[in-house]
């Protein structure tokens, strides 16, 4: 709503600008610029005069005071006060006419309010999660899953129509290495003999498998003695190498179709997808389609020899398929082993063609981490290359990595932070800090209250850090009930809820009496509203920017200003009948939007904690 008073106003005021400056003889003129001024009580939108001082031959305090003249005598279609501050014109918008007006649209709209149109019309896909068939989620798969589900939301709120989608990469040398350890480990235990979930099983012997390569590095090191370190290097890659033949012999197999080796492969990933399957559940992740690195790798293959074909890739000596990237500022890049086995890059250009053939989108938008922009603008230049269109519009939605207090996760040596486990441990967490404030009976079912908590501290905490910085990720701070914190948000919605619930029961003392927004001076009040009108444009810009922390930012401030609100004032018990209602009607609003905001960051809503 702001925006659309900010926008009016600056449309009225440009106007005014280029008749003055034509009574002046003025041809050029720039356009208005309009920002906020740096103290509230200067007022809410401020134009500076600067840009036409040159051509009018006026100072710009002088210009500013004209244009406010010329208008105080117009009948302006348009809520505010004009105000002169130096070279500044600025509008101060009259809080009273500004909270009957947002009333009105929060209560006709609800649940939608926020939500706009800016998008209409556009067909976004979105890529998350992504996860190998060789070990379960981890920390980091967290803040892809978050960041994937919170801006789908925001992309739907923008009035874009969206699909989720999640690549499950099961096949490649690295899930041979799981089926090789498992192989020759494995003893023919099974996730139902161990009692393990089945990712859990299967990342277990891709654990195994790396320590088993160290041993055979160990090994190899010990037998050569003392050498100087270029040989103990040569002799470390030998060793690895020899590690890895048989994991590549199986992957060779695997495309050959080998029935041994299928038969292993369809049984561990069966395993996996079933793990995988009830993470998603327990944390709330959804996608409309599922892609196969099994099945897409196939087209892949096609469109490297359709670029062969085409002339824009080529073989290399050693019988690779390959890309110059001169053009762009790389390398080379091989794009089919010497052996026809495939990539990464070979699948994920199959993919991508793929799911374009299946729905035809506006635009793909990859959230994947940022190690990974080589191969997303190597990605992106080979389709392009390919002659297909649509390539300008993918973008990589490129995120900072998730460390712990205490360093870096390392999946290959087992030290990840396990994502069921995480939410697991903060759940246990807040259902330990409703039993210590004694709040079992009115939460009702304390498992699921738990599970809330547990989710809302996660994925605020993911996703309050713009995406393209890295992160430290501390469970203990996440879960806390005070500050900058998912628990807290939900804390201050439980809050409204109850004195909303107390109102209800007495609401018959205050009928006829309508909400008045000219009885809300207070600063906080004050502020409140200006919150609350902001949302819209607050959406449209963490949308426009794919960056949810613009969501969490404007939560804090809301739920901190309305928490020194609420403690400074009464609202039930407010002096007269009518500030009660007016108040009242406030905390409504604001309980609505703080509704709205926590669906776009994955922060479920409690009535009661």
């Amino acid at each position: 709503m702001l925006e659309e008073i900010r926008n009016s106003w600056k449309e009225v005021v440009e106007k005014e600008i280029v008749a003055f400056a034509r009574e002046k003889g003025a041809t050029e003129i720039a356009p208005l610029q309009a920002g906020t001024p740096p103290k509230a009580e200067m007022g809410d939108i401020a134009f500076p005069m600067f840009a036409y001082a040159k051509s009018l031959r006026m100072a710009p305090a002088q210009i500013a005071e004209e244009i406010r003249k010329r208008l105080e005598n117009r009948d302006l279609d348009v809520d505010g006060t004009l105000l002169v501050a130096g070279p500044y014109l600025n509008v101060k918008i009259e809080t009273g006419l500004l909270a009957n007006s947002l009333r009105r649209r929060v209560s006709s709209e609800g649940d939608r309010y926020g939500r706009n149109d800016s998008l209409k019309g556009k067909k976004v896909m979105i890529e998350f999660s992504c996860p190998n068939t060789n070990k379960p989620l981890h920390l980091g798969h967290m803040r892809n899953d978050s960041l994937g589900m919170s801006v789908a939301a925001l992309l739907k709120a923008n009035g874009a129509e969206v699909k989720r989608v999640n690549l499950i990469n099961n096949r490649g040398v690295h899930i041979c290495k799981s089926m090789w350890a498992y192989m020759k480990f494995g003893n023919g235990e099974t996730p139902e003999s161990t009692g393990e979930k089945g990712d859990h099983f299967v990342g277990r012997y891709y654990v195994r498998y790396a320590q088993y390569e160290k041993e055979c590095i160990e090994k190899a090191l010990e037998e050569a003695g003392d050498v100087s370190p270029e040989e103990r290097e040569k002799i470390r890659e030998e060793a690895a190498r020899r590690a890895n033949a048989e994991p590549q012999s199986m992957l060779l197999k695997w495309e050959q179709n080998d029935p041994e080796v299928m038969a292993l492969w369809n049984r561990m990933n069966n395993w996996t997808l079933e793990g995988l399957a009830e993470s998603y559940r327990n944390m709330g992740i959804e996608f409309e389609k599922y892609y196969y690195e099994s099945d897409t790798y196939k087209f892949g293959k096609d469109q490297v020899y359709k670029g062969l074909d085409m002339g824009v890739f080529y073989r290399a000596e050693d019988g690779s398929v390959q890309i110059d990237l001169a053009p762009i500022g790389l390398d080379r890049k091989v794009l089919l082993r010497k052996d026809g086995t495939s990539i990464y890059m070979t699948q994920d250009l199959g993919t991508a063609v793929n799911r374009h053939e299946d729905w035809p989108f506006d635009s793909l938008i990859y959230v994947v981490a940022s190690e990974q922009q080589y191969h997303f603008k190597v990605l992106f230049y080979c389709l392009k290359m390919l002659g297909y269109k649509w390539a300008d519009e993918l973008y990589h939605l490129s995120y900072g990595m998730v460390n712990l207090p205490n360093g870096r996760m390392k999946s290959r040596e087992g030290t990840v932070v396990d994502a069921d486990d995480l939410l697991e441990n903060l759940s246990q967490l807040a259902k330990e800090e409703i039993i210590a404030k004694e709040r079992q009976d009115q939460v009702g079912n304390v498992d699921e209250t738990s599970r809330k908590i547990a989710l809302g501290a996660l994925n605020y905490y993911l996703l309050q850090v713009t995406p393209s910085k890295d992160m430290i990720f501390n469970p203990q701070e996440s879960i806390s009930f005070n500050g900058n914190t998912g628990p807290y948000l939900q804390y201050m919605g439980a809050r409204i809820s109850s004195m909303m619930a107390k109102f209800e029961a007495v609401k018959s003392e205050y009928e006829g009496i309508e909400f008045d927004g000219s009885l809300l001076v207070e600063e906080d009040e004050k502020a409140i509203v200006k919150l609350l009108a902001s949302f819209p444009e607050i959406v449209r810009k963490a949308g426009a920017a794919y960056d949810p922390a613009v969501i969490c930012s404007f939560l804090y401030e809301l739920s901190k200003t309305f928490s020194h609100y609420y403690h400074d004032n009464q609202i039930l018990r407010a002096d007269t009948r009518e500030l009660v209602v007016a108040r009242v009607e406030l905390s409504r609003m604001v309980l609505t939007v703080l509704k709205n905001a926590y669906a776009l960051v994955g922060v479920p809503f409690l009535a009661s904690m």
